[in-house]
């Protein structure tokens, strides 16, 4: 696969200005590169696509590539640059004339316009166009919304229904006798809801009367479905619904949460195809009936229409980088509330794609112990892919702050210790990177570690960093300059991500999960707790302890775990840095998302959707009479 050369210039401008430099190349153009057939490609404009699942029929028959995920330290104010690094290493494959691609995760329009801008990278590496990329895209995430909120709208109006009619009539109307014929039928939705319910019979009138009860009336009693919202709002966290005088007075206390916290989000992500996928969204549990027995998006109807909203949403968008090599943009859980990790459809696609020799590069959100940990004991459990390597993102700044460095105040200048040098504050935090190679090394996968470099860096910092990662294990540990210089700043740590997916494959070491499926739940948390976060111990609230036997009483046990915590510590507290030891994991309460398959533990107050700061990005946002945007980063 051959590369765009950029010209870069110093000081590196800003990452629009960068974007805009370049005139991207005609997304069929990519494709055609890549091996996509034009019959297989769906454009959105000139830049963009959708790539059909029908490439898996096509190139069944070949070896995938090498699989590497992208994940970095504990995240920092200061950044690590893990979607630079991505897309910088993505183009350094082209540089060496390897097949590649890079697979990353759609952002959400709150952190755009929020706190942390966008997601396509940054300097001269990035996708592009950078501004489709962290906007609308082709629409995925406002199909998701519109999918989610047509339940949640249902689940409200079903309650308000069976609040004053009784089970005969709501039959009758939700299946109606037909004006010329006199006869009832049931809808194939109708049907599925019947077989649940154990209930053998096709026609409505065989149903008794029983049966009709059964059938018609959901008898909500706890709603454990939110709306959803693709900003960051805080006013919008805890809400009260049907103040309206025709909902007499049934009202009822929610809120939302953002939209790549819906469990939707999380199905397109870890789904293999459209069937599997109107599956997966008929089995969400979206409320408990009277007696505690769950309630189904299948069982209020919804499941049907939520996929046909979804039904485009499957196939992942095409892009390409700076230097024009494919990269597949592709769902977008969060990866402190969800598994943050882009689709298994992407991986599957862009694995054949690449062929046996050539690389797909794959960003798991936050640090290793929260994208990188479900990477592997939940993505790739479902996916059935076996990763050959991890890449973890550091840089010296940032682990000066896991070393006791002074805090960093946005707005203000930083701090001596962070454009000096400060061998005392990097060697203490440089045990945050250690304890993150240490964990992926149980996986059994070649770790490298990609230093991504800053002008104030020191010989003496980065041989320090390159030292300590060996001795940890690491592969090795290169410096990097691609946000400087483009993929020509990451051909030595692509040249290292080879030899380490090389070693692998010839070594043939065994690719291990963490736990067993079949542990109780509180052993498999227990398991991440100790093995991944350094905890000793494991504390569990009333509420997550009747959680836990609940769940286990209802056979989700033996789903795995996705634990919900802060992204800022290996702990649960935001404020222990480095590499906590000796505490004690509060698990505040445990839900369940069944249609995606995960357990997802509650450590500590999780927040579901962002609230604005003071000073939001979307100040420095604007666009010309052109239509040219600035200020997007």
């Amino acid at each position: 696969m051959s590369f765009r050369p950029v010209s870069p210039i110093s000081p590196v401008p800003a990452d629009i200005v960068v974007a805009d430099s370049v005139t991207p190349l005609h997304i069929q153009e990519v494709a055609r590169a890549a091996g996509i057939l034009d019959e297989e490609l769906e454009l959105y404009g000139n830049h963009k696509a959708k790539v059909s699942l029908s490439v898996l029929d096509r190139l069944k028959d070949q070896q995938d590539g090498y699989y590497v995920v992208v994940t970095g330290i504990t995240p920092t104010p200061l950044g690590e640059g893990k979607s630079t690094t991505t897309m910088g290493l993505t183009q350094a494959f082209g540089h060496l004339g390897k097949k590649v691609f890079g697979c990353v995760r759609q952002p959400s329009q709150g952190p755009t316009f929020g706190i942390k801008g966008g997601a396509a990278g940054g300097g001269y590496s990035q996708a592009i166009p950078m501004d489709d990329f962290n906007l609308h895209l082709t629409g995925d995430i406002h199909a998701i919304t519109a999918a989610h909120n047509l339940i949640a709208a249902q689940i409200d109006t079903r309650k308000f229904h069976e609040s004053y009619q009784k089970g005969p009539v709501i039959f009758d109307r939700l299946c109606p006798k037909d004006v010329k014929t006199g006869k009832r039928k049931f809808t194939p939705i109708m049907l599925r809801r019947l077989k649940k319910l154990g209930i053998d019979k096709t026609e409505p009138e065989d149903l008794t009367p029983e049966e009709i009860e059964k059938f018609a009336c959901l008898n909500i009693e706890t709603v454990m479905w939110k709306r959803v919202l693709d900003t960051s709002d805080r006013y919008l966290r805890h809400i009260t619904v049907g103040q309206g005088a025709e909902e007499k007075g049934i009202t009822r206390e929610t809120g939302f949460d953002i939209t790549v916290a819906s469990e939707i989000m999380a199905i397109l992500a870890l789904t293999d195809s459209l069937p599997s996928m109107r599956e997966q969204i008929g089995k969400m549990v979206v409320a408990l009936d009277k007696d505690g027995a769950p309630i189904t998006c299948e069982d209020l109807g919804t499941a049907g229409a939520a996929t046909v909203l979804m039904k485009d949403t499957i196939k992942p968008n095409l892009m390409q980088t700076l230097e024009g090599q494919p990269v597949f943009v592709h769902a977008g859980p969060f990866a402190n509330i969800a598994h943050g990790n882009s689709s298994i459809v992407a991986d599957r696609v862009a694995l054949k794609l690449v062929g046996p020799e050539g690389f797909v590069l794959t960003e798991a959100g936050f640090g290793a112990d929260m994208g990188a940990e479900k990477f592997f004991d939940i993505k790739t459990r479902y996916s059935g892919l076996t990763p050959h390597c991890a890449v973890i993102v550091a840089t010296a700044r940032a682990l000066k702050t896991h070393g006791g460095g002074p805090a960093v105040i946005s707005g203000r200048p930083l701090p001596k210790p962070y454009v000096e040098e400060h061998l005392g504050f990097l060697e203490a935090g440089i045990v945050n990177l250690s304890a993150h190679i240490s964990n992926l090394r149980k996986f059994g996968v070649k770790v490298v570690v990609a230093i991504n470099k800053f002008a104030t860096d020191t010989d003496n910092e980065i041989e320090l960093i390159r030292t300590r990662a060996k001795e940890a294990g690491a592969e090795d540990a290169i410096l990097c300059t691609h946000h400087a210089e483009g993929g020509k700043g990451a051909t030595d740590l692509a040249k290292a991500v080879q030899k380490a997916c090389e070693d692998q494959r010839r070594e043939q070491n065994e690719f291990k999960f963490l736990y067993d499926l079949d542990l109780p739940i509180k052993e498999k948390i227990a398991t991440i707790a100790t093995e991944i976060y350094g905890a000793t111990d494991v504390s569990y609230s009333e509420e997550a302890e009747k959680a836990i036997q609940t769940f286990t009483t209802l056979g989700w046990d033996k789903l795995p775990i996705c634990m919900a915590k802060t992204q800022y510590s290996l702990s649960h507290d935001q404020n222990l840095k480095g590499a906590p030891k000796g505490f004690t994991l509060p698990i505040m309460d445990v839900r369940a998302s069944v249609g995606a398959g995960f357990i997802y533990p509650l450590c500590g107050d999780i927040r579901t959707i962002p609230g604005l700061p003071t000073r939001p990005v979307f100040y420095d946002i604007d666009i010309d009479a052109s239509g040219k945007i600035t200020g997007l980063s």
